[in-house]
């Protein structure tokens, strides 16, 4: 069977996916989707798909529908599937396309260790400050940040909260931007440097730092998202965070 793309919540990754498509010449839908995205945001396209004798190819998204598990196929790197030592989903979008080893570009490994373990994994890489600066600024633009969120993290940056010994910093944000906080806190990048950041705006909460924090806050806190270098670094949101004890 033929595959037929389908993707999930836009960030550069998903965006390069989304290219690498393109040059292959492989048919894919992209609704420019939110984080959280859901399966059934392509339900008639799905169902055409699967018509048509297609394969659907998940990337990225809730699989909130009843399908034909033998024609489906899931591309992740979240949840049970995240780890520093896992494939990231480009990877894994790359492997099903049976492209050459030569394809994979500095770009694409780049874009590959941005996505599991941020500045850290492009350091890792031996990426310049230049070349770690347009990543992460690409990414920020693939997920809709704005100059006006950036502004707005700045200042929310100027008010944080830092407990004893700079274990927790704190920001409240009044939209839910996270990553353009998680950029300017950055040592790497310029910014003050955190161990763990908690990222409160009006609607969910982000934490993003060492992996022991995130593994806890994902089994106290069920139904939230985690990912990145795990066990090691990571991140972890949620829209509700209530106990699951409450």
């Amino acid at each position: 069977m033929s595959h037929r793309f389908f993707l999930g919540g836009h960030d550069l990754e998903m965006v390069t996916i989304g290219e690498l498509l393109r040059e292959c010449g492989v048919p894919f839908h992209d609704k420019r989707l939110g984080w959280g995205a859901r399966a059934s945001a392509y339900r008639e396209e799905i169902e055409a798909a699967l018509a048509a004798g297609e394969a659907p190819v998940f990337v990225e998204l809730q699989l909130d529908l009843d399908l034909p598990g033998e024609h489906v196929v899931v591309v992740d790197h979240h949840g049970e599937r995240a780890g520093g030592d896992k494939p990231s989903s480009l990877r894994q979008v790359f492997s099903l396309l049976k492209l050459p080893p030569e394809r994979w570009t500095r770009r694409l490994a780049l874009v590959e260790a941005n996505d599991i373990g941020h500045v850290r994994a492009m350091q890792a890489l031996g990426a310049s400050l230049e070349e770690m600066q347009a990543i992460r600024h690409a990414d920020r633009a693939a997920q809709g940040v704005t100059e006006a969120d950036e502004t707005a993290a700045r200042g929310a940056i100027e008010a944080r909260f830092e407990s004893p010994g700079r274990e927790f910093t704190v920001v409240r944000i009044s939209h839910t931007r996270a990553s353009a906080v998680a950029d300017l806190m950055d040592e790497t990048l310029g910014g003050p440097g955190f161990r763990n950041l908690v990222v409160v705006s009006p609607s969910e909460v982000n934490v993003f730092g060492e992996g022991w924090l995130v593994s806890l806050l994902n089994a106290l806190l069920p139904g939230g998202w985690l990912g990145g270098a795990l066990p090691e670094r990571g991140f972890f949101g949620h829209a509700r965070p209530e106990s699951s004890q409450s």
